[in-house]
C-alpha cells in the first residue's frame, strides 16, 4: 500500500493537471465482476451508438427515410445538430472523407447509483487519458489488478495506428489548445512515455501546425515534419481560435493526414442523447441498435429533453417532464413543480465554451423556485448559441473509501462516485483500457475534478 509520502512525491510534485491538487487515497476504487462485466456492455453500446447517430444524421440531411419498411423521414435532427454550427464545420463533417469515423477514445461519464450505472454524457473528446495512464502505473505497484494495468499507453497508440496501417512509424502530433491547456502536462507525460516505447509523438500548440502544399507539418528539433496522424485536444467550439484549422480541413478531406477525434459536431452535443429517448425515434434505436447495446443504453442515460421556446398548436404538448403529473406547455411551468418534480439537471449541450467542465450545470432541487426559473429562462434565450437539454438526476450513492488525511493517518470517508471508463475503438471493437474514478465529498452534488476529491484508477476485486 503507497504512503502519502510516496503519493504526495509521484502525483503532486509536479502534477498532471496543471495548478491542480486533490485528496490522495491509499487504494484505487474497487469494481466487481459483475460491474466490469457491465461496463464493457456499455462501451460497446457507446460505439453502437456513435454510429447509429451517424446514420440518423446523414439520413436526416439527405432526406431518406430513417426506417427499413416505413416511410419515416427526419429532416428535424440534422437542423437541431447543426444548428449555431458554421457552415464550414458541418460541411466538413459531412465529407466523404470522415464517413463512418467514431472518435478512437470513448468516454462516458457514470455515476454510481443505487440503481447501478448512470450515464450523464457521452465525452468524445475526453481529458484524462494521460492522467488515468500515470495512475494505473503509480497503484499497480501494489495493485495488480489494477484495470488496464501498465499497458494504456500503449493500447492507445495501437488505436491510433489504425488510421494510418501503411506506416510502420507515424508521426502522431497530440495537439492540445490553449483552451485545454490545463490538460497540457498529462499530454506531455503521455507523449514521453510513447517514446520511450519507440513511438514519434509530440505534443504541440495549434499554432505549430504548418501547412505545405496538402500536408500538415509541425516542428520536431527545428525541423518541419509531415504529420500522419493528428490527436485533437482542442473543442470544436474554439476552432476560431485554432490557427491553420482551415489547413487541417482540407488536409484532412484530401486524405493526406488523419485525425481523431473526427472534426463532426454532431457526435459532441448532449442532445444527442436526447434524440435517444426522443418518442419519433424510437423504432429507429430498434432497427440500428444490437438489442442487448439498446437494453444498456436505454438503462443507463437517464431521460434527456432538448430546451427551446416554441409555439404550439392549442391541442399540443412538450416532449418534457411532467409537473404535478400531468404535461406542460410550456417550460417554465416547469418553475411550478416541486422539489422532488426539480430533480432535473439543466446544461448546455455542446459547441459552447460553457459546455463542459459543470460550467453551464444547475440542479432544480438544489436550488430556490426563482434561481430554477432564472436557469430556464436562461437556457431559453433566444441570443444563445448553443441548445440547452435537461435530464433526470440520478442521485450517486453514498459510498465509503479510506483517504488521507492532512497528518498522513487513514480514515474512511463518505462520498459519490463517478466512473470515466476509457474505451479504445479497434474497428467494430472497444478495450477497456482504464477507469478514472471521482471520489467527492458526500455533500456535493454535481461531481467533477475539484481539490477536495481523490482522483483514483480502479482495481478489479476478487
Amino acid at each position: 500500500m503507497p504512503t502519502r509520502e510516496v503519493l504526495r512525491h509521484k502525483l503532486l510534485e509536479p502534477p498532471l493537471f496543471a495548478e491542480k491538487i486533490w485528496k490522495l487515497s491509499p487504494e484505487p476504487w474497487p469494481i466487481s465482476p459483475a460491474q466490469l462485466k457491465d461496463l464493457k456492455i456499455i462501451g460497446a453500446a457507446c460505439l453502437s451508438y456513435q454510429r447509429a447517430l451517424e446514420r440518423l444524421y446523414v439520413r436526416s440531411f439527405t432526406d431518406k427515410k430513417i426506417l427499413r419498411n416505413r416511410d419515416v423521414y427526419a429532416p428535424w435532427v440534422s437542423a437541431y445538430l447543426d444548428r449555431y454550427k458554421p457552415a464550414g464545420l458541418v460541411g466538413h463533417g459531412r465529407h466523404r472523407a470522415v464517413k463512418g469515423q467514431a472518435p478512437l477514445v470513448l468516454r462516458p461519464d457514470l455515476l454510481i447509483t443505487e440503481q447501478g450505472f448512470t450515464m450523464t454524457e457521452l465525452d468524445s473528446v475526453p481529458g484524462g487519458v494521460g492522467l488515468t495512464a500515470y495512475l494505473n502505473e503509480v497503484y499497480a505497484e501494489d495493485f495488480p489488478s489494477v484495470i488496464g494495468g501498465t499497458s494504456m499507453p500503449n493500447r492507445f497508440m495501437h488505436s491510433l495506428s489504425k488510421l494510418t496501417p501503411q506506416q510502420k512509424y507515424p508521426l502522431v502530433a497530440i495537439v492540445v489548445s490553449d483552451e485545454s491547456a490545463t490538460y497540457r502536462p498529462e499530454f506531455d507525460w503521455l507523449a514521453e512515455k510513447l517514446r520511450t516505447l519507440g513511438h514519434d509523438v509530440q505534443v504541440v500548440n495549434p499554432s505549430q501546425v504548418m501547412q505545405m502544399g496538402e500536408g500538415s507539418f509541425i516542428p520536431v528539433d527545428g525541423v518541419p515534419r509531415k504529420i500522419d496522424t493528428l490527436y485533437r485536444f482542442f473543442e470544436l467550439f474554439d476552432l476560431a481560435n485554432v490557427k491553420g484549422a482551415d489547413g487541417i480541413f482540407n488536409a484532412v478531406e484530401a486524405g493526406t493526414l488523419a485525425l481523431t477525434p473526427p472534426m463532426k459536431a454532431f457526435q459532441e452535443e448532449k442532445l444527442g442523447l436526447a434524440l435517444l429517448h426522443h418518442p419519433q425515434l424510437v423504432e429507429f434505436w430498434k432497427e440500428n441498435l444490437p438489442e442487448d447495446h439498446l437494453a444498456a443504453l436505454f438503462r443507463i442515460v437517464p431521460q434527456t429533453w432538448i430546451m427551446e421556446k416554441t409555439e404550439l398548436p392549442p391541442t399540443a404538448v412538450l416532449h418534457a417532464p411532467n409537473v404535478n403529473g400531468r404535461p406542460i406547455r410550456e417550460w417554465t411551468e416547469l418553475a411550478e413543480a416541486s422539489q422532488r418534480e426539480r430533480n432535473l439537471i439543466i446544461k448546455a449541450s455542446g459547441f459552447h465554451e460553457t459546455a463542459w467542465g459543470a460550467r453551464s450545470v444547475t440542479l432544480g432541487s438544489d436550488v430556490s423556485r426563482e434561481e430554477w426559473l432564472e436557469a430556464i429562462e436562461d437556457a431559453l434565450n433566444p441570443e444563445n448559441e448553443t441548445f440547452h437539454v435537461m435530464q433526470e438526476y440520478h442521485k450517486p450513492s453514498r459510498l465509503t473509501h479510506p483517504v488521507y488525511a492532512d497528518d498522513g493517518a487513514i480514515v474512511p470517508a463518505d462520498g459519490r462516485v463517478r466512473l470515466c471508463p476509457y474505451f479504445f475503438v479497434d474497428g467494430d471493437t472497444v478495450e477497456l483500457s482504464g477507469i478514472l474514478s471521482t471520489f467527492c465529498p458526500a455533500d456535493k452534488k454535481i461531481i467533477h475534478g475539484m481539490t477536495d476529491a481523490a482522483l483514483l484508477p480502479c482495481y478489479l476485486t476478487a
